[in-house]
């Protein structure tokens, strides 16, 4: 085939203008291309706007389903009683933070404000069911907090959703279909922690309150703050002071209020203190590793960690942090195997710092920060 030929075979194709017939051609291609360039933009919007209602109703379906878990273990505790005016009314609590225009005093405010929620949220779950042991209660109270938090994921996402669709603005819809992976993998690791905080078995927050809770077995315990636990042990001619939040309950206790009274008000001469704490993994690191640093490791909005700081700096108490690694779907459901594997590992890292930076006379606090459930001491 010559040149000759192949330009005869593509003349219909690409006609020229001395062939009279050719004009609907030029329409086949022109026209499509005219209209992709004028409505592009909003053809763009109908195709992010699908994906991104797809992923307001998983979440829609999430919800729903938390809010389902929460009304039939209501039902088990108090089957004489119809919990769903208080249920729904109980996701749509919210809490209003300090002003922090002056930072002078914010964490006493926040303090004083998250007690406040606390107490309240108890006084809710207790109202279910008057007889509730203390076990049951946190459960319940663990349950609606991973309701509550499904539904503001909800709400906020739709408000947006329907917001871009209303204004028929890219702005919105692109940004959340950017950040909906997140969001959705947070749901999914809610809506999996409900059934675990059902069954009360420990989660992976729990590893430190666990390494702690086993170095207290058959040792004597006190309460120091609310909810919140230490024993006393001795180890190479230092004496160990062993804290965590009192389990099996779900709970964090209040470590920073703990630590303020025994250092402050009992007198308590501390040299060091070593916290052990789960940290969020970056992708690529594997669950279950270990790290050591130095620093308050505790999470939270920062209240406890502000008065364990001021406490180490007044005094000037080195702190030390040993972190096990876990993702967030890790932190909430069922401890996974890999994390309760570390134990061992932690421990042994627990009694090398206290080897290597105190001497003998010393007085060590070991922190196991965490939620408690299922956890024992």
């Amino acid at each position: 085939m010559n040149l000759l030929d192949i330009q005869l075979q593509l003349n219909p194709l690409f006609p020229t203008g001395n062939d009279p017939n050719s004009w609907w051609m030029y329409l086949v291609w022109i026209l499509p291309t005219f209209i992709i360039m004028m409505y592009f933009q909003r053809i763009q919007l109908w195709m992010v706007s699908r994906d991104v209602a797809r992923s307001v109703t998983k979440l829609k379906d999430m919800r729903e389903g938390a809010r389902k878990e929460v009304l039939q273990y209501a039902k088990t505790i108090n089957p004489n009683i119809d919990q769903t005016e208080r249920v729904d009314r109980f996701l749509e609590y919210f809490t209003i933070m300090p002003v922090d225009i002056d930072p002078n005093g914010l964490v006493r405010k926040l303090q004083h404000i998250m007690r406040i929620r606390d107490d309240r949220v108890k006084a809710e779950v207790r109202a279910m069911a008057p007889d509730m042991d203390i076990v049951s209660a946190s459960k319940m109270e663990n349950i609606l907090e991973a309701a509550t938090i499904l539904h503001l994921i909800y709400k906020v996402v739709r408000h947006f959703y329907l917001m871009g669709k209303k204004t028929s603005s890219m702005f919105f819809i692109v940004q959340l279909q950017m950040i909906m992976p997140i969001l959705l993998q947070e749901a999914e690791a809610l809506n999996k922690a409900i059934g675990t905080f059902k069954a009360g078995q420990p989660i992976g927050d729990g590893i430190g309150p666990m390494i702690v809770g086993k170095m207290m077995l058959n040792k004597e315990k006190k309460t120091v703050a609310k909810e919140t636990v230490v024993s006393e042990d001795q180890y190479g001619g230092r004496t160990l002071y062993l804290m965590k939040a009192e389990g099996p309950a779900g709970s964090v206790g209040e470590p920073g209020t703990a630590v303020e009274k025994l250092i402050d008000e009992m007198g308590v001469k501390i040299n060091s203190v070593i916290m052990i704490d789960a940290a969020l993994k970056l992708e690529g690191e594997k669950t279950g590793e270990l790290a050591e640093g130095v620093g308050a490791a505790i999470g939270g909005i920062g209240v406890d960690r502000f008065q364990i700081e001021e406490v180490a700096t007044k005094h000037g108490i080195p702190v030390y942090a040993i972190i096990v690694k876990q993702s967030v779907l890790d932190a909430i459901t069922v401890m996974k195997k890999e994390i309760a594997e570390s134990i061992e590992k932690v421990t042994k890292s627990v009694f090398n710092v206290i080897d290597e930076r105190t001497k003998e006379g010393d007085s060590v606090l070991i922190i196991g920060v965490g939620n408690t459930l299922g956890v024992a001491q």
